[in-house]
């Protein structure tokens, strides 16, 4: 029998969220449930998620829906608020543009010590990678957006793994769920027309041929394209950030991810 790792012994690590072979249990898959109507908006910021009435939506007991809700708070996306109950967890420009931060400082770091130690499997597995993602993104759109966001992470992780850092991969895994919110909101933006291909395709271009200072600015600017476009709608009226006048129970009909296109999608 192979051995484990000391982290993953200890269950720290998580199985690929976004692996559709893998089984699912109840709970996991209340929690996927639940996780995507909070990032598509069916699940407002700020709103109560009372167990009564999440019991008739998701068909499941409360003990199932309690452990899905806490797997939903170590992701950022929850709060506890003792015995009170959970509530979804508020979106606000201060909170991406932190995300945002700690983000470029992890992932540009880590993309040049990828690059300068990766070697000629982790070029193919890259390329590999990049190419699965490119057959998605050319053009984007609605209906692929789930495989997308998988593809997508996988993308970003390709790019690091040239260095192995078992705990980064799990920092920055939490930071694009959270992050996935955002993005769905700069769905929204039909006035804002962006290749993202064409911003993965210069960072994938730049880590093949070595130049990882260059490739580290490319990062840099692609990962903070989505707080730009918000930021600007926001400022100019154009956008709003749901949270107020919730519905009982958090749930709402509309869903967020309603836009023409995915290419106002970022990172």
């Amino acid at each position: 029998m192979a051995k484990r790792s000391f982290i993953q012994t200890l269950g720290l690590l998580d199985s690929d969220t976004f692996d559709s072979g893998a089984s699912r249990t109840l709970t996991e898959q209340t929690y996927n449930d639940l996780r995507t109507d909070i990032v598509e908006g069916r699940l407002l910021p700020g709103s109560k998620l009372r167990i009564e009435h999440l019991r008739q939506r998701y068909q499941v007991g409360a003990g199932t829906l309690r452990e899905a809700l806490t797997r939903l708070v170590s992701d950022a996306l929850v709060t506890a608020e003792g015995q009170r109950g959970f509530r979804v967890s508020p979106i606000a420009m201060d909170d991406l543009e932190d995300l945002v931060r700690l983000r470029v400082h992890i992932e540009t770091h880590a993309l040049r010590e990828s690059i300068r130690r990766g070697d000629a499997a982790w070029r193919t597995q890259l390329r590999s990678v990049y190419e699965e993602l490119s057959g998605v993104e050319q053009p984007l759109s609605v209906a692929n957006r789930a495989k997308w966001e998988a593809l997508n992470v996988r993308f970003h992780e390709a790019l690091l793994a040239g260095r192995n850092s078992p705990w980064e991969k799990k920092v920055l895994r939490m930071l694009a769920r959270h992050g996935e919110r955002y993005r769905c909101y700069a769905m929204e933006l039909p006035d804002h027309t962006r290749d993202v291909h064409a911003e993965h395709s210069e960072i994938f271009e730049l880590a093949m041929a070595g130049q990882d200072a260059r490739a580290a600015l490319a990062l840099e600017a692609h990962i903070c394209a989505t707080p730009y476009l918000l930021l600007k709608a926001l400022r100019e009226g154009r956008i709003v950030f749901p949270g107020n006048d919730l519905v009982e129970g958090g749930v709402t009909t509309p869903t967020v991810a309603s836009a023409p296109s995915l290419s106002t999608v970022a990172t």
